[in-house]
């Protein structure tokens, strides 16, 4: 008889913002992917223009097709669409003669 334990795996999926973070863990089939694993978190529910269906995600903090199968113990990180884009950023910031960095030295 198999182990019913095997068939299922330990799962995290993590949201966050700059004011919040969500951890939830999850008990799901072996076979599970990263979209499904959203979708059973419930987090469309909590986190407000949440699509599952389009979202990107990344399995500690590599990015990840949706349907990626997950493995026991993996987190899978919903990733928030970038404000800006960084290349662009830094074109700005060349051309005022400035960088991305923190300003080196003290005052």
């Amino acid at each position: 008889m198999a182990d019913p334990a095997a068939s299922t795996l330990s799962v995290e999926v993590a949201y966050a913002t700059p004011a919040r973070q969500l951890l939830i863990a999850l008990t799901v089939p072996a076979g599970t992917t990263a979209r499904d694993a959203v979708e059973r978190s419930g987090l469309a529910t909590r986190v407000a223009g949440l699509e599952p269906a389009t979202a990107a995600f990344a399995v500690f903090g590599k990015q990840v097709a949706a349907d990626h199968p997950l493995r026991e113990g993996d987190r899978v990180d919903v990733l928030r669409p970038l404000l800006a884009d960084p290349k662009e950023v830094r074109r700005q910031l060349a051309a005022q003669g400035r960088t991305m960095g923190k300003a080196k030295g003290g005052s």
